[in-house]
């Protein structure tokens, strides 16, 4: 079982280093070919992928590290430290994304011919980088793998308005459709951060799983044979994949513990809910965390 886990980690690793190697070296053409072009289009699809190279740097090295046991300063292991990673990469997108609006309203007032034919060459190759990234990883099991594909499916359609951005502006001289195309990219990055630091805060926060209804678990509890009541019921997540509950449970006179626990262990499994700890009090029994 083991032996099976390391080669399928390593498989993760290898696809998610292949793709991270060409979304940066690509991107370093987009900062050259934008600036060369003069084309703040291509710049903010630049800057994208490059929170995108961030993505599957950090993406690679927590691939790495997922395996690492807990230690006595981690006692749930590594599961959390993706959360830093998607809330660095969603500050390098936004602060960003203000500098290329700022330059691209700019624009709108005051247009600047761009090199049409040369932003066509790059949106090509950047189809066809990114496509092959997305073939690469759109067999991929592991979140990350899935993950890291839309992301690249995101730069691919974002590469087709620009390829018809600047075949537009080959016949026709309209040097605000460049302008008008990055902010569009923009804003399109900046719905994806909004809704990435959503769900990112939600885990921090600790917040009910999205793959977890709350009330489904709390009626799955109570229907347990021997169960009589429970409270104190907490749901979090680790990483919004690994889910954790606590709760204490009440249960009746003539009960046995071991089954009512075992019961309920597999029950929540089926809901989603790998780690519980569960605390079994009698009905007599006065616990002051009743009102938690």
């Amino acid at each position: 079982m083991g032996h099976n886990h390391s080669h399928t980690n390593n498989g993760t690793t290898e696809k998610i280093s292949v793709a991270f190697g060409l979304n940066l070296g690509f991107c370093i053409l987009e900062f050259v070919g934008g600036y060369f072009t003069n084309s703040v289009a291509i710049m903010s699809d630049a800057l994208h992928d490059l929170g995108d190279s961030l993505s599957l740097g950090l993406a690679w090295y927590f691939q790495k590290i997922s395996v690492n046991k807990r230690t006595k300063y981690f006692t749930y292991g590594y599961k959390r430290f993706s959360l830093l990673g998607a809330f660095i990469n969603s500050m390098v997108l936004i602060i960003g994304s203000i500098f290329v609006l700022k330059e691209s309203i700019q624009r709108i007032s005051e247009p600047q011919s761009s090199n049409a034919k040369g932003m066509l060459i790059l949106a090509i190759i950047g189809i066809i980088v990114n496509g092959w990234a997305v073939l690469k990883l759109r067999t991929g099991t592991s979140l990350n793998e899935k993950v890291i594909s839309l992301h690249l499916l995101e730069d691919v359609l974002g590469w087709v308005a620009v390829l018809i951005g600047s075949f537009i502006m080959l016949y026709i001289d309209l040097p605000i459709i460049d302008p008008i195309l990055s902010i569009g990219i923009t804003c399109f990055v900046l719905l994806n951060v909004d809704k990435n630091l959503k769900s990112t805060f939600q885990v921090i926060l600790q917040g009910i799983p999205r793959n977890v209804n709350g009330e489904e678990v709390r009626v799955s509890l109570l229907q347990v044979p021997g169960v009589k009541d429970i409270h104190d019921l907490h749901i979090w997540t680790m990483d919004d994949e690994y889910n954790i509950l606590s709760v204490h449970v009440i249960t009746n006179e003539n009960a046995e513990i071991q089954k009512v626990k075992n019961v309920i262990k597999d029950m929540l499994k089926s809901l989603h809910i790998q780690h519980s700890t569960i605390e079994i009090e009698t009905e007599t029994e006065n616990c002051e965390l009743i009102n938690c």
